[in-house]
């Protein structure tokens, strides 16, 4: 962020989302969408690697079951984060986690209602795998439900609750392409959980995809950690399944702007070639003119066999042995649980088989990609 800007986490930007476009195709199991908000007039600047953050709305249909549930009318006035006062309404709508339900609330719905001595258990610190369990998939409203002998004044409803966050969201340009634009590759959450009838979604997903059209409230997080190599002439691979190709897009635009010189290739995994191989209508001629020297991709679901980035790895893993020991920079970029776990054992795997190494080899020579920066992730 530069010297200039005003605006920061703890003063965000008030953005107009100007682009909200559906990636995936009809009857993909996904919505994934590209976002282009607007930072005229902010002096917000970012880099390739860098995330934006996004401070979300609740759903207003939630707040209301919510306020309903209490008995509320919605125009009392309850004390907000900042110190400040807002009708109890507003305050939900903004202020407040609705999602995942705070210590505080469940130990006052346990003191407060007489079948609550159950989350009384649960809230010793012994029982926390059971805590855990029981609130996989709960959210405010639930817990109020199923307690429904606990009673609040608004006030003291809003003091148990913890402060909204904001999502942070790897960018998906470059400054030196779009101007004061950036761009946002999302996947929309919506699932369902076997106790309640009531569908469930993303807070930061769903707003943006539905409810953003009075703004966007945004600051630039920094990530010197994931920038490319100084060197344009370094090779790069990039392994981004999903939503993980987002800052990978961000490099393409960058490199084609500055010209730069060295091979890139980008591993892409998604589930059906058909319906959600993202941006394909710029990765194919980026590959054509050679901004992207190599496109390999993974659907997953395209066969009987499920076919991840990993094995793709694997399968051409003299040829990315060789990129490496060119002094390529490796790049990950998505979920941390699984794909980026067994993309580093895939890895390592290569270095062992290609390298004609041993286990423990093969380890120092990845460890020395770390200490040298030449293995840099981005994985949430």
């Amino acid at each position: 962020m530069s010297s200039e800007s005003l605006y920061s986490r703890k003063n965000p930007f008030p953005a107009t989302l100007e682009v909200n476009r559906r990636l995936t195709g009809e009857g993909s199991n996904k919505d994934t969408r590209h976002f282009e908000v607007s930072l005229a007039g902010s002096g917000l600047r970012y880099e390739v690697g860098d995330s934006l953050g996004v401070f979300p709305r609740n759903d207003p249909a939630l707040v209301d079951l919510v306020l309903r549930e209490l008995g509320f009318g919605g125009d009392e006035s309850v004390g907000t984060p900042d110190g400040g006062l807002a009708p109890v309404r507003e305050a939900l709508e903004k202020c407040f986690i609705l999602t995942e339900p705070s210590k505080p609330l469940l130990q006052a719905v346990a003191g407060r209602d007489s079948s609550g001595q159950f989350l009384a258990t649960l809230l010793d610190p012994a029982a926390k795998a059971d805590l855990e369990n029981f609130l996989w998939g709960r959210d405010v409203l639930d817990v109020l439900r199923e307690f429904s002998a606990a009673r609040f004044s608004a006030g003291e409803f809003a003091g148990l609750l913890r402060k909204m966050q904001p999502r942070l969201y790897s960018i998906a340009s470059s400054q030196k392409a779009v101007g004061e634009s950036v761009h946002l590759t999302v996947a929309v959450v919506k699932y369902r959980v076997e106790h309640s009838p009531r569908e469930r979604s993303g807070v930061c997903s769903t707003f943006l995809a539905h409810r953003a059209e009075a703004g966007v409230p945004v600051f630039v997080h920094s990530a010197k950690h994931f920038r490319m190599p100084e060197d344009p002439s370094a090779p790069l691979i990039m392994v981004g399944p999903g939503t993980g190709v987002a800052p990978f897009r961000a490099f393409l635009q960058e490199r084609r702007v500055l010209g730069a010189g060295g091979p890139a290739w980008l591993i892409f995994g998604e589930q059906h070639e058909a319906t959600d191989f993202l941006y394909r209508d710029e990765l194919e001629p980026a590959l054509a003119d050679g901004v992207l020297t190599r496109l390999t991709t993974a659907f997953s679901r395209d066969q009987e066999r499920k076919v991840y980035v990993q094995h793709r790895m694997e399968e051409q893993g003299a040829e990315l042995f060789a990129w490496l020991q060119k002094g390529a920079f490796f790049y990950v970029c998505g979920d941390a649980a699984n794909m980026a776990k067994d993309v580093d054992s895939a890895l390592h795997r290569i270095v062992e088989a290609h390298g004609g190494m041993s286990a423990e080899q093969s380890r120092e020579y990845v460890d020395a990609m770390k200490k040298e920066k030449r293995y840099r992730k981005d994985v949430y």
